[in-house]
């Protein structure tokens, strides 16, 4: 009888055990879907804010006074702030081009002023009087090819830059009065005040639809351009 009694036992027993591994997976399973719902709500949230601080930035980035390449209708818009005197800026050019070809069409490219370096508004300023011309590619393209001679050691030496604009056509005795101008210290001023407001402290920077580059480089670049016209452009 006493065996009896153990197996019986032994039968009773085994139900609690049961119970708990079930009561345990059923907890295991409301906690990992909870987890995956948390995990949603934050990934969307995160998505949200980054959507809102990118259209904030476009209010900034977009002004009309900036120089433009492509259409006005691209739905991929990416906003530069360079430095003339800044040699990253110079090794950055051909890139942008590149991705300016390889999405004709698709992107608008607007300049924005940030003369960090010593001397470098002044370039600006001749930037700006040689757009005044129609010639501000031209000049753009010259400014950073010559940038070794006239900018050593990051430093804009501006009396070295004239030799180099002598070749496009230019009125350079104009330029010379021009760059004075009250609209173009207006143009730095602004430039340098959105710069400081999207906490941009280097160049070049780039904004691609109003988002920051996540790390700087030329494939994070190419990446977040890539992202923007697949999403614009299905």
């Amino acid at each position: 009888m006493k065996k009896d009694v153990q197996v019986k036992k032994g039968a009773q027993g085994k139900k609690p055990v049961q119970n708990k591994k079930a009561v345990f997976l059923g907890s295991a399973v409301v906690l990992l879907a909870v987890f995956v719902f948390g995990a949603f709500l934050y990934t969307s949230e995160k998505l949200d804010k980054s959507a809102k601080a990118a259209e904030r930035n476009l209010a900034l980035l977009l002004r009309e006074h900036a120089p433009k390449l492509g259409p006005a209708d691209a739905k991929v818009q990416l906003v530069e702030f360079f430095d003339p005197a800044c040699g990253t800026c110079r090794e950055f050019s051909p890139f942008v081009k590149d991705l300016m070809k390889s999405n004709s069409g698709k992107m608008r490219l607007s300049l924005r002023y940030a003369p960090f370096h010593r001397g470098s508004d002044n370039v600006v300023k001749i930037l700006e009087a040689a757009r005044k011309q129609d010639k501000f590619w031209e000049t753009l393209d010259a400014v950073f090819a010559s940038q070794p001679r006239w900018a050593p050691n990051h430093k804009a030496e501006v009396e070295l830059l004239w030799p180099h604009l002598g070749n496009l056509g230019l009125d350079l005795e104009r330029i010379k009065r021009d760059m004075y101008a009250p609209e173009i210290e207006q143009v730095i001023a602004q430039d340098l005040a959105d710069a400081k407001a999207l906490n941009v402290t280097m160049t070049p920077e780039f904004f691609v639809n109003g988002r920051p580059l996540p790390s700087f480089g030329y494939e994070q670049l190419r990446n977040l351009v890539n992202d923007a016209v697949a999403k614009a452009y299905p």
